[in-house]
């Protein structure tokens, strides 16, 4: 047997070792290339009201298990704090859906408002108005917000709209339609609204179309024909939002008119023909 000298083997196991690779500690990763299948994660903001005072509010948003990526205090000069990162998921939706989507803190961004929300009284249910201060400042932060992740104007919503069966907020004194004048969501053409009045005084919709209309809007309704208390709890949502003086709940012939609007777009009209040129003859 052939006996290899103890520093041959050594020198052995040196060159071996250089030949080794030693194994990556970071990945190899090429930037060069780009999908056109893509699209910003963040596409729906949800507002809310925090039912609390603002110090009871941050202890709520920043120690327990509910947070959002924005807080705007009621202070005589609101302004918001940012208690999440709009590149990190906030938990503020909860069990929500919208359209196709389900579970949206995924796919949102969260604004808590601090407003106490509402009272029950002997003599009904009392809501809180929001501070117009409040609202000038969630205007400037919802058109950053649109601009940088290209949200959708039906995709401005409140927590009642992804929840209708367990959250009031943003409630009925939220104004929504200040949000429309700024161009930020959908509002339904009041003359159109008009002109469908009569028609659904006459006639009005079946529950089972007033359920096709509220799901083709985005809402999470039951589909059995039925004004069930589910049902009702759809149009009190959607009739708090759109027609602020009477949400009971009753399909009507106004909220009928609404829903028809909504989910109806305009036609999109051809764009004008070019006028033909005479043609240029040589004189």
């Amino acid at each position: 047997m052939k006996i290899v000298p103890l520093l041959a083997l050594s020198a052995m196991t040196a060159v071996l070792a250089g030949c080794a690779t030693a194994p990556p500690t970071t990945p190899k990763l090429d930037h060069s290339l780009v999908s056109r299948s893509q699209s910003d994660r963040i596409k729906f903001v949800i507002i809310h009201y925090t039912v609390a005072d603002l110090p009871r509010s941050i202890k709520i948003l920043t120690q327990d298990e509910v947070s959002a990526h924005y807080l705007l205090t009621d202070t005589e000069q609101p302004f918001f704090y940012t208690l999440v990162d709009e590149s990190r998921q906030s938990n503020h939706a909860g069990l929500s859906s919208w359209k196709i989507y389900n579970q949206l803190n995924s796919a949102s961004i969260g604004i808590e408002i601090v407003n106490p929300g509402f009272k029950d009284t002997p003599e009904g249910r009392v809501w809180y108005p929001f501070k117009p201060a409040q609202i000038d400042q969630l205007v400037v932060l919802l058109k950053d917000i649109v601009k940088r992740h290209d949200i959708k104007p039906d995709n401005i919503l409140g927590h009642n709209d992804i929840a209708p069966q367990r959250k009031q907020d943003p409630g009925p004194l939220f104004p929504w339609k200040r949000l429309a004048d700024e161009g930020l969501i959908s509002w339904p053409e009041p003359s159109r609204v008009a002109a469908r009045v009569p028609g659904y005084q006459e006639q009005l919709p079946d529950i089972a179309w007033f359920q096709r209309k509220l799901a083709q809007h985005g809402y999470a309704v039951p589909q059995n024909g039925e004004l069930d208390q589910a049902t009702r709890n759809v149009m009190v949502v959607f009739q708090s939002k759109y027609r602020q003086a009477l949400f009971d709940g009753t399909p009507d012939a106004e909220s009928a008119a609404i829903l028809d609007v909504l989910t109806s777009p305009l036609p999109t009209l051809p764009p004008p023909a070019t006028p033909a040129t005479a043609p240029v003859v040589a004189q």
